[in-house]
């Protein structure tokens, strides 16, 4: 998995970082800036991705493994797909999803192992940049139950792990040509929106 994706930033944390407040944030910046952007998401809206969110709500039970292949599934597709993140990169425009594969590798590797989960994804490409908002827990927990809604994996005793396992997942994928920008998300929102506008104004580049 050493294939980097040029032009492609990928938003990750724990539930509560902020991902997906920042990516709309992302996306109206670019707007405002006449930089072409698609903005997306993990799971995606297409079929494969609403039915994970079923399983993400409780509304369908599945086992843990058969999780981990939904999300293969569905990035695939997002990826690859005849309207994926490929096609909009060579049409010249920034891609910013909020969630990638290191959401698989995080989370899913709780219940299934990180080796096996890394198996399933050892293929796709990596981001050129990976965006990790860095929050405690505890603090997630907090931004979860003001949101109600809770998902099955919205726990805090449960997001410590998964913070583990995202920080094995980054150490392990270092000095493979993905630049790392831990961000911290307990800050304001304005305030971690600039330290990630910062570093991607500068794009989309292209030398593709």
């Amino acid at each position: 998995m050493t294939n980097v994706l040029k032009n492609f930033v990928a938003l990750e944390g724990i539930d509560g970082a902020g991902t997906t407040t920042q990516l709309r944030r992302i996306a109206a910046a670019c707007a405002e800036t006449g930089v072409a952007c698609h903005p997306t998401c993990e799971p995606t809206v297409m079929e494969s991705g609403r039915l994970i969110r079923k399983v993400l709500s409780g509304e369908v039970t599945v086992r843990p493994q058969t999780l981990a292949r939904m999300f293969v599934t569905d990035r695939y597709e997002h990826l690859y797909g005849e309207t994926g993140i490929i096609a909009h990169l060579n049409s010249g425009e920034l891609v910013v999803t909020d969630r990638y594969l290191f959401s698989s590798l995080a989370y899913q590797s709780v219940e299934c192992g990180y080796d096996s989960v890394f198996e399933l994804n050892k293929e796709f490409p990596l981001p050129q940049v990976l965006i990790y908002l860095d929050i405690p827990a505890e603090v997630g927990d907090l931004r979860s139950a003001r949101r109600g809604n809770r998902e099955i994996f919205e726990n805090s005793d449960f997001q410590q792990r998964v913070i583990r396992m995202y920080d094995r997942a980054i150490t392990s994928h270092s000095g493979l040509g993905m630049e790392v920008l831990r961000v911290d998300g307990t800050e304001s929102e304005d305030s971690v929106f600039e330290k990630i506008w910062s570093r991607l104004k500068r794009l989309p580049i292209e030398d593709m």
